[in-house]
């Protein structure tokens, strides 16, 4: 009787919270069978300069476009130290997220991902090809296999203190490596400011070196894949060129410098020049209108020996999805729906994501001329033929994993170390920086990348 009677209330109680909850909007019963169906999608993703930007995808692209897809997104943000180090344990272990974003071509992971070749064609109609930056940083010629998927990237302009440069009589900043040298000695002799270029084995640091390397023919790789560090006067010269910088305008700090080291030691202005993605301007303008008044941009320096004004990317956004990925099908849609928010993402980033496809934000240059947080207005226009100075990592080459071992295993900066350091002359340490670039690339012909 009473189990009779608790069985009635037990009716009656949930009838009346049905039509309570019916009055008040949908109610949904999900069965767990319904619930075990929704789908799980794992990203793991760097750190953005800007912690807005990462909000914005975890809160609002990742999380409407799990409702929309009837799965449930997580998101880990990984600081960019990290990122390597993470990436190989789950290629290790053969399982952790489905899609991983580097912030450089992962051309070392060919072999664990899947073709992403698919993905650039779902939207291929909607926006048309990529571009050169993307093709050449996804692209294995050889496999014909995109072992990446690119949306967006971020140019390495020269960044300056405007009435420090003036004291040098370089009031629109140098133009030329020459000219960096000659005004960073007379700052630091003069005002006591050293020059700041990060050296260390940072990514900072990294995009820095080889941007200067390049810019000096002293190349890593040709065209074909080959070694070419050392095979000419360029490497020994180049070495030379940073250890008379150093030594006229240099701080030790340079060789020790963590994840941002620059950019603190700018915003703080200990330092008078640094090359890196506008974050670093946007963070001077949000520390104040006087610094961010101060700092100016400028397109990356010409090169020496016939080069002509050439920078590295800061960044270029790289997804993969596993090959061990429990949702490849959910995340080949993700990544080729995300492109969808470029344009928003372009503001949430506060410009530093230019987008791999132009149509999604094809007002770009109308938007550098008129910024509403740069003082002037148009302060970002030495940006307009980024695109037109920025090759890919790994150039002459393609992003290929033999080079992309070098970049992220920091030969350069560790090579360039020892000679700052006075361990090895320029010589010296460029017949040994070359013989580890050779000892891996034998390793990937190997391999067969």
């Amino acid at each position: 009787m009473t189990r009779s009677t608790g069985a009635k209330a037990s009716r009656r109680d949930f009838l009346k919270l049905a039509a309570g909850a019916a009055a008040l909007g949908p109610f949904f019963l999900f069965s767990p069978h319904a619930l075990a169906s929704q789908k799980t999608l794992k990203i793991a993703k760097w750190a953005h300069f800007l912690p807005e930007f990462d909000q914005w995808f975890v809160n609002a692209v990742a999380n409407d476009w799990g409702k929309q897809n009837n799965t449930k997104v997580t998101v880990e943000l990984i600081p960019v130290e990290e990122i390597r180090d993470r990436a190989l344990a789950e290629v290790k272990a053969g399982k952790g997220h489905d899609i991983f974003i580097f912030p450089w071509p992962p051309a070392e992971y060919q072999q664990h991902v899947i073709d992403h070749g698919a993905v650039y064609q779902m939207i291929a109609s909607k926006y048309g090809a990529i571009q050169q930056l993307a093709f050449r940083s996804t692209l294995n010629p050889k496999t014909k296999k995109y072992f990446a998927f690119a949306d967006f990237w971020m140019p390495a302009p020269l960044h300056f203190f405007r009435d420090s440069w003036a004291e040098a009589g370089m009031p629109l900043g140098p133009v030329n490596y020459t000219g960096l040298f000659d005004g960073a000695k007379t700052l630091r002799d003069k005002l006591g400011i050293p020059c700041g270029l990060a050296f260390s084995p940072t990514l900072e640091g990294n995009v820095t070196l080889h941007t200067i390397l390049y810019s000096h023919r002293a190349w890593i790789l040709d065209a074909a894949g080959n070694v070419v560090f050392n095979k000419n006067a360029f490497a020994v010269s180049t070495l030379k060129y940073i250890q008379l910088l150093y030594q006229a305008s240099g701080t030790p700090e340079q060789l020790t410098w963590g994840s941002g080291g620059s950019v603190r030691a700018m915003l703080e202005h200990k330092t008078s020049a640094a090359i890196n993605a506008i974050s670093l301007l946007r963070a001077a303008e949000k520390k104040g209108p006087d610094v961010g008044r101060k700092m100016w941009l400028q397109p990356p320096l010409m090169g020496a020996s016939g080069m002509g004004v050439t920078g590295l990317p800061h960044v270029t956004n790289c997804s993969v999805v596993w090959n061990f990925s429990q949702n490849q099908a959910g995340a080949s849609k993700f990544l080729a729906d995300v492109v969808d928010t470029s344009r928003t993402g372009y503001e949430k980033s506060l410009g530093c994501n230019f987008p791999i496809y132009p149509k999604t934000v094809p007002d770009l240059v109308v938007r550098l001329q008129k910024d509403p947080q740069a003082d002037p207005p148009d302060k970002y226009m030495a940006l307009k033929d980024a695109l037109h100075w920025t090759p890919n990592l790994g150039v002459p080459a393609m992003a290929n994993p033999a080079f992309m071992e070098i970049f992220n295993s920091s030969v350069v900066p560790r090579m360039v170390a020892k000679v700052l350091r006075g361990e090895q002359s320029a010589e010296d340490a460029a017949a040994t920086g070359a013989a580890e670039m050779q000892h891996i690339a034998d390793k990937w012909k190997q391999i067969g990348g």
